[in-house]
């Protein structure tokens, strides 16, 4: 696997990073959890994005994995839904960091983002300083933030992060052609997040009502010619091999689903005319496109 410098954390990260917000699904067995995080990280990816908000995922990379601390790096967020602990506030930081770490059974996370926290709540309620507190103590090694646009910027603005976390795909190329460039000036890391977009192609029409009802529209609109390609390809290898992203995260929980974009990541770059297609495609119809929410 193709690994990267995480900016300039001293980090390297592969060029595929696993989402594990599927794997918290309780529905899940327990056995194919197992198989799918050992399998991962047999693969060379050392990078796993989790957060305090999808179910049971911490507690089952800490189940599964812990034993193979020194082969990956441990990316969550934290915030909110700590109980009897307003969300946002010093207090939530601090309590999140202690529970990601008992229940990841690890003696630090090597990334820990504020997730989707406003820009204004960023500046009064002392959750950076929690975060940098947690460094000092040795928990923490890079703070972060994972948002999407003007609380983005001014993430990155700030000066206080050492990566960020946002949208990155095809039908999402605003932080891609807008923002990244700024926060990779500063020497943050780049997880991009979304690589596939939410696989809109799944749906021959407008799937009314579901998550990626307006990515759909996007795809639509681009009408790119993939030249004998899947959209999966396209969408995955855009992502991955666009300019300033460290990783981009994907999740799944399938193995065989892992397998294929492994492979997909590994074929490298698209074609450079292709990319630059596909960027000039974006640019010309995305003024009317807000950025993801």
């Amino acid at each position: 696997m193709i690994k990267r410098e995480f900016g300039n954390t001293g980090l390297m990260v592969s060029a595929l990073g696993f989402g594990a917000g599927q794997i918290g699904d309780p529905a899940t067995p327990e056995a194919d959890i197992a198989n799918l995080l050992n399998g991962a990280l047999d693969a060379g990816i050392n990078l796993i994005d989790t957060a305090r908000g999808y179910g049971l995922s911490e507690a089952r990379i800490g189940r599964h994995v812990a034993h193979r601390r020194n082969e990956f790096l441990l990316s969550t967020k934290v915030g909110y839904g700590v109980p009897g602990v307003p969300d946002w506030t010093y207090d939530c930081i601090e309590s999140g960091i202690h529970l990601a770490l008992q229940n990841l059974k690890t003696d630090v996370l090597d990334i820990v983002h504020l997730h989707s926290c406003p820009s204004n709540t960023m500046l009064h309620n002392g959750v950076i300083d929690a975060l940098e507190n947690a460094r000092e103590k040795g928990k923490v090694r890079v703070i972060a933030y994972s948002g999407e646009n003007q609380d983005l910027a001014w993430a990155i603005d700030s000066g206080r992060f050492g990566s960020i976390e946002c949208s990155v795909n095809l039908f999402d190329q605003a932080s891609a052609l807008h923002t990244l460039p700024a926060a990779n000036a500063r020497g943050l890391g780049i997880i991009g997040k979304r690589a596939l977009g939410n696989a809109p192609w799944r749906y021959a029409t407008q799937p009314h009502g579901q998550y990626c009802e307006t990515y759909w529209g996007r795809m639509n609109a681009l009408q790119f010619n993939l030249q004998g390609m899947e959209w999966d390809e396209v969408a995955l290898r855009f992502a991955a091999h666009a300019p300033n992203v460290s990783t981009a995260i994907v999740g799944t929980a399938s193995s065989a689903h892992l397998a294929h974009n492994i492979a997909l990541v590994e074929k490298g770059a698209l074609p450079a005319e292709m990319m630059a297609q596909l960027q000039a495609r974006y640019a010309q119809l995305g003024t009317h496109w807000p950025g993801e929410v």
